[in-house]
């Protein structure tokens, strides 16, 4: 991309670790002007509860709202880790997996007590991310991410946020918590869902 895009949109998320994740990854991509929600124009907004069953839908909720709310192009994700041996669970609910007000502490936790007992060649898991981008006319694009991988039951590394001290990515010997932010990015299930994206965006940007 020989130049940014200029295109503002909002950025559905309360999620700090996320918010960082999606602001440099979409930079990274050449899009500029991403303002999240919890900026001065977005004051008085109030995120929707996440009550659908998928991540598209839940990713929908919040998009939709920031875009009516605001009245700009909304984007807005939700994504979570599927455990094999689990029947892929946490899933949807990996933010809330320790409960509704659950941290990522107690969520991680959590896993890794689900897990213990299961041979370390049977904790196939991955990442999956749905991202969305609601026009403020209801225009919808949506974009999915993944990555597969393993899980180990000691936490190692110290970036990432949520699950990725205990995911080690296929072709990997290292954690996600242990790869810099650039190497997650290349790779990451949210990567691959924003880039996804970009040309959605650079057409609000025409």
């Amino acid at each position: 991309m020989t130049s940014p895009l200029t295109v503002t949109v909002g950025l559905a998320s309360r999620n700090a670790g996320k918010v960082r994740e999606i602001m440099s990854i979409l930079r990274a991509a050449g899009v500029s002007s991403v303002v999240v929600e919890t900026a001065d124009a977005f004051a008085g907004w109030v995120a929707p509860e996440e009550t659908e069953p998928d991540y598209a839908g839940n990713a929908l909720l919040k998009a939709r709202s920031l875009a009516a709310f605001a009245g700009v192009a909304a984007l807005a994700d939700d994504s979570g880790i599927e455990v094999d041996a689990l029947g892929g669970a946490p899933g949807p609910r990996s933010a809330r997996y320790a409960g509704p007000h659950a941290t990522d502490l107690a969520n991680l936790a959590l896993l890794i007590d689900a897990v213990r007992d299961v041979a370390p060649s049977a904790r196939t898991a991955r990442y999956r991310c749905v991202a969305v981008l609601v026009s403020p006319s209801g225009a919808i694009d949506l974009a999915e991410g993944s990555v597969e991988g393993t899980l180990i039951t000691e936490p190692r590394g110290n970036g990432g946020f949520g699950y990725d001290p205990i995911f080690v990515p296929a072709g990997e010997t290292r954690t996600m918590a242990e790869l810099s932010p650039e190497e997650k990015d290349a790779i990451s299930h949210r990567g691959k869902a924003f880039r996804a994206l970009v040309p959605a965006l650079a057409r609000l940007a025409e």
